[in-house]
Order: structure tokens, then C-alpha cells, then sequence
């Protein structure tokens, strides 16, 4: 088996290594591809207006002056396209990709550009929370789960362009309850703050921030159950109709 890992954290990142780790248990054909530096919450995003610089480390390790979308691009078409991947591996994020994070997420985008591709695809997280740890980030749970859920998702049935994303609890690794297939949750938009300030020169400056991650109407929803100690898996698809408003509307615009 063929597998390509990328991120959105860049190609220095703490996950990224303990990702490939995991994966060499699985496959001893592993190939990294991941943007040159941090490319956080840069959802689906393509560079089409600027030319690309992919950056050889060694046979095994690329990075690319790009998104995490780019890189999983430059690792199909180009550094393996006489041998493409059978796996994509995006993470293990720093931080949780839960509800509306899907939306915004580079981890969770590149796994959907390999799905996208016809290529099975699972996006990875270790989900942070500021009272676990001294506020520390551990990879503990992502450590102790990871290649057991990769290896199941491997041998799963899956549609065509569905891809997974996995979200490892902030918990210690005794206090995981298990794996659990969930929907995707629904945050309380509050979370979404702007903070202001100003620079040297007088002029205004703004930082995106979030705030508390607020679940809202998730019984059994990702968010719900990652709180209670879950390993949390969400099938995902880039096809994002609502099928349920396609009759209804019909009716109105007929």
C-alpha cells in the first residue's frame, strides 16, 4: 500500500511526525508532501494565481510553498504520478476539526482533494482542550488510537468520494470509551471573535479569535460525544446539497 500524508500545520509539525510514524506500522511505502509552513484554516483553498515551489527534503519528505490542498495536488500529479497513493492520511491536526471546523479546515480539505481524486482519504485530529494537561497539547490518544482506527477504516465500505474524519479526544488514554461513527455536530456561532487592536503606527489591526467551543443541539453529534471521552469518526463528502430542500424548491419556483 501506496501512502501520501500531508497537513495544514506545516512540515515541521509535532503531528505530521507521529502520523508517519503510524503509518510506517501500516505501510513501509510512505511518502510526505505538506506545506512548507503553517497553512491553518485554509479550507479547499487552491493556488491558481502564483506559481508553487515544491522543496525536495529527501526521497521520502516534500514540501510545497502552498495549501494543504496544493500539496495532496503536487504528491498525486506530480511527485507520484507514475505510482499514486492507494491512502491519503491528512493530520494529525493540532487541535480538534469538529462541526462547522470541517468547513474551514485544511486537515480535513486535503483529505477531501484525495477523495476528490478517487483515493481513500481520513482526515486526523487530536482535539486540544485548556483544562487537559496544564493546557498542554498531547498527542496520547491520537498515539494510542491511531493505527487501530486507521487499519478498520482501511477495510471499511465507502462510497465513492466519501472521506473520514477522525477526531481523537482530549482525555488520558485510560479514559477513552471507544470509537464511535457520528454526525457532524453544530457550534454556537458566538465562538467567533474579532480582536482589535493597534500598531506602531497608529492604524488598526484585527486577529480572528475563538472563543469556548460552545456545542448547540449535538445530542450524539461530534462534538457531544468527543466531550465524553470518544474517538470520533464522521463520514464526509465535497458534495454538499441539501437533498431534503430540492423538492420543496422545485415547488416554489415552479
Amino acid at each position: 500500500m501506496r501512502i501520501l500524508i500531508t497537513n495544514d500545520d506545516g512540515i515541521s509539525a509535532q503531528g505530521i511526525k507521529i502520523l508517519e510514524e503510524i503509518a510506517l506500522k501500516i505501510s513501509d511505502d510512505v511518502t510526505v508532501v505538506a506545506p512548507d509552513k503553517e497553512r491553518s484554516g485554509m479550507a479547499h483553498s487552491l493556488t491558481l494565481s502564483l506559481p508553487s515551489r515544491l522543496y525536495k527534503h529527501d526521497d521520502r519528505h516534500f514540501s510545497v510553498s502552498g495549501t494543504p490542498s496544493d500539496s495532496v495536488v503536487m504528491g498525486i500529479k506530480e511527485i507520484m504520478k507514475n505510482n499514486p497513493p492507494d491512502l491519503v492520511l491528512s493530520g494529525i491536526n493540532h487541535g480538534a476539526n469538529l462541526a462547522e471546523d470541517v468547513t474551514y479546515s485544511g486537515t480535513v480539505s486535503a483529505a477531501m482533494e484525495g477523495a476528490i481524486a478517487g483515493i481513500r482519504s481520513i482526515g486526523l485530529s487530536q482535539v486540544y482542550s485548556p483544562d487537559f494537561k496544564n493546557g498542554a497539547l498531547s498527542f496520547d490518544t491520537a498515539i494510542s488510537w491511531g493505527e487501530k482506527v486507521i487499519r478498520q477504516l482501511i477495510d471499511s465500505p465507502l462510497p465513492n468520494r466519501t472521506f473520514y474524519n477522525v477526531n481523537f479526544p482530549a482525555c488520558e488514554n485510560d479514559d477513552v470509551k471507544g470509537i464511535q461513527v457520528v454526525a457532524q455536530g453544530h457550534r454556537d456561532y458566538g465562538r467567533l471573535n474579532i480582536e482589535k487592536g493597534v500598531d506602531p503606527r497608529g492604524k488598526d489591526w484585527y486577529w480572528l479569535a475563538l472563543g469556548e467551543a460552545i456545542s448547540k443541539d449535538n445530542r450524539n453529534g461530534d462534538l457531544d460525544l468527543s466531550y465524553q471521552n470518544y474517538v470520533t469518526v464522521t463520514p464526509l463528502a465535497p458534495n454538499l446539497t441539501d437533498v431534503a430542500s430540492l423538492q420543496p424548491l422545485t415547488d416554489i419556483l415552479a
